[in-house]
């Protein structure tokens, strides 16, 4: 089966935050040609940094594959908070106008030297570097390395929606917290991207999985996995997970909400527990560390 996603967005061709439409349905650049027979492909162009409100629809080159490199017919992308937060301080590294768009699905159109993993018409997905432009564009270019074969039983859109926040949920889940079948753990913000990727990875694992959650939200990280959902608006989340450990505390927590419930999170650890942040590290006191604890600062995407 595909997974599931949480508030994780991805969208065909363009920036939407409610709606869906083709690249199809975008006007035929690619035999609109300058006097130097350019090829052009339209792109959502960052002019300088700023809200994404800024962003607008132009014409750019269809880039070209260098050494180790291919070409990918953009089929769909996500929007990740990277990408809007980046939208706004900009990178040293970009040339304006810049493309935006980390994670990306898409089809192999063109391969560059030395390439010999991929093939013409083979469906990819990857996360780019956000130092180069990106994949809100017809074309994108990447490393090819870097890039992985969509299943046949996820779409273009699923695929896209995994990169950016599945794979910060592998690397906190499996890398760093090293989950196992015998452990509870509390992976925050189950209805969210990385929170909604961390419960599946759990659950998958075998580990007696905890969350938190909006009341409205509950049916849902349940069907992803999750044992037990917490609605923290009208619940002591601290208490109720005590309570659900029976005093013993929890094994593994991610960090997935602010610096807040990240605290939470060290104050439920058991002993030799540990808690991996992907959205603001604990407070470092003198106790922080009691009872071998261990924290893990992920960083995925920027």
């Amino acid at each position: 089966m595909p997974p599931r996603y949480g508030a994780q967005r991805a969208y065909f061709y363009g920036i939407s935050t409610s709606s869906l439409f083709s690249i199809s349905s975008l006007p035929n650049t690619s035999s609109m040609a300058s006097a130097t027979k350019v090829s052009l492909m339209k792109a959502l162009l960052l002019s300088t940094p700023g809200p994404v409100s800024s962003l607008s629809i132009g014409d750019i080159p269809i880039p070209e594959p260098g050494p180790n490199e291919i070409r990918v017919k953009v089929h769909a992308v996500s929007l990740n908070p990277v990408d809007y937060k980046l939208a706004g301080r900009g990178n040293d590294n970009w040339a304006y106008p810049h493309v935006l768009g980390l994670d990306v699905a898409g089809s192999v159109d063109a391969i560059g030297s030395d390439v010999v993993q991929w093939q013409i018409g083979d469906r990819v997905f990857y996360h780019g570097d956000l130092t180069k432009p990106g994949g809100y564009a017809e074309y994108a270019i990447t490393t090819a390395h870097t890039t992985a074969k969509i299943p046949e039983n996820v779409s273009y859109t699923q695929a896209a929606a995994i990169p950016c926040a599945g794979l910060t949920a592998y690397e906190a889940v499996v890398r760093r917290l090293d989950v196992r079948p015998e452990h509870t753990v509390w992976m925050q913000g189950g209805a969210g991207g990385v929170g909604g990727f961390a419960v599946q990875l759990s659950n998958n694992i075998g580990a007696t999985v905890i969350t938190t959650a909006s009341e409205r939200n509950h049916e849902f990280v349940k069907s992803l996995g999750a044992d037990y959902a917490i609605d923290y608006h009208t619940e002591h989340v601290v208490n109720t997970i005590m309570s659900i450990t029976n005093g013993r505390g929890v094994d593994r927590v991610l960090g997935a909400v602010d610096v807040n419930t990240a605290n939470e999170g060290v104050e439920v650890l058991k002993f030799r527990g540990g808690i991996a942040c992907v959205a603001g590290m604990p407070t470092i006191t003198d106790t922080t560390f009691a009872g071998a604890k261990s924290i893990h600062n992920i960083a995925y995407g920027g």
